[in-house]
């Protein structure tokens, strides 16, 4: 049974995109606005309509907690709103000044994504608004684009038809012909896909385009992470450019320091070698503090290429502690959690999904006795 409630005639153009939050109806359209309406009663909001964009709005997407509403238009622009007042937070220009098409939250809100007509890509930082990696495509516009429930991966769908898997470090992981005649959307299916009890990462992908077709992929995450292992490594290491190494500075909250590295050619391979003693006498670093920040990331940096190089797989890792895990568990999500930093996820009044950010149907946690014995046999293997 299908009943129409409410029909909203406030527009005065085509209306491209519409997007629910748990309280909130947003709409946005060719007439340059965004609309604001109350669930309750679908009344439009005093502070609404939103404006600001200078041309066509294409796309609008709420963030997990309704808090933000993003919004990409024509002009080139993505701009981040507050729901509940109306305030314009940030405007983001897409690098190559091209119409941006597509935007998307990733499940933490961290990030937000925003696809342009040039087909660059771009994943903004939601606390500091700034441009924080960008990739592009060969061919076409970017119309389409999913995070991943975990947040890890994200994909992008063009109007030539392509599919691209990215990692969140904006690493293309795969691409294919997915459509004949250009890709009109794709999303993520919520709930994983048990394979077996070694706790893989999968899930269903659905994207549909202009040959008349939805087609329905697996993504397993970590068969697409375990290819890239290498790749990472090499990241890691000597191939990390100077730029490379001021966007890592950026991440780190060490934006002060990138004139200093890149006025004394700082590369991955230099930034490896870098001592407390070298950040005072060769880059005159003077504040003991701040070297002793700097020291401690590139000993994390370190720690984590040590770890990559062990090459321990992705599966033995608990999401949590990213450490070996000795006493796996599987939780209602389908994944599996070292049991201790499971319960203590749950003990701090947590109930939503590690990985995915959903709401836990149950908060039962079975032994994946499998996985442990994987492990166990992992690790004589190691000691031969």
């Amino acid at each position: 049974m299908v009943k129409l409630i409410h029909t909203l005639a406030d527009h005065s153009d085509d209306v491209n995109c519409c997007a629910f939050s748990s309280s909130l109806l947003a709409t946005c359209s060719l007439d340059k606005t965004v609309r604001l309406y109350s669930l309750s009663d679908f009344t439009e909001l005093p502070h609404s309509p939103l404006k600001f964009h200078t041309y066509a709005v294409h796309c609008c997407c709420f963030s997990p907690s309704g808090h933000l509403l993003a919004s990409c238009s024509t002009d080139g622009t993505t701009v981040l709103w507050n729901t509940q007042n109306g305030h314009t937070l940030a405007v983001m220009e897409q690098p190559s000044g091209s119409p941006v098409r597509v935007c998307r939250f990733s499940p933490d809100s961290s990030c937000l994504a925003s696809g342009a007509a040039d087909g660059t890509v771009v994943l903004w930082n939601t606390q500091s608004y700034k441009l924080y990696r960008c990739g592009s495509v060969k061919d076409g516009s970017l119309v389409a684009c999913a995070f991943s429930p975990s947040g890890n991966l994200f994909v992008t769908g063009s109007s030539c038809g392509d599919l691209t898997v990215w990692d969140d470090k904006m690493r293309c992981l795969h691409s294919e012909k997915a459509h004949d005649l250009g890709i009109t959307c794709c999303d993520f299916s919520s709930q994983p896909i048990s394979d077996g009890e070694l706790g893989h990462q999968s899930f269903r992908l659905a994207s549909c385009g202009q040959d008349c077709q939805i087609k329905i992929w697996i993504v397993s995450f970590s068969h697409i992470l375990e290819r890239s292992t290498e790749d990472q490594l090499k990241q890691f290491t000597e191939d990390w450019s100077e730029e490379d190494v001021s966007m890592w500075l950026c991440e780190q909250g060490l934006m002060d320091l990138v004139d200093i590295f890149k006025m004394n050619n700082i590369d991955g391979k230099e930034l490896l070698n870098l001592t407390k003693e070298s950040l005072a006498d060769d880059l005159k670093i003077e504040s003991l503090g701040l070297r002793s920040k700097v020291m401690r990331k590139i000993e994390e940096l370190r720690t984590k290429m040590k770890s990559l190089s062990s090459g321990i797989p992705d599966e033995f890792i608990c999401p949590i502690t990213r450490e070996l895990m000795k006493d796996p568990v599987i939780a209602a999500d389908g994944y599996s959690y070292e049991k201790e930093a499971m319960e203590s996820w749950i003990g701090k009044k947590k109930r939503t999904s590690p990985m995915t950010n959903l709401v836990l149907p149950s908060l039962v946690l079975t032994p994946n006795r499998t996985l442990k014995m994987a492990i166990n046999r992992w690790l004589e293997t190691q000691q031969k």
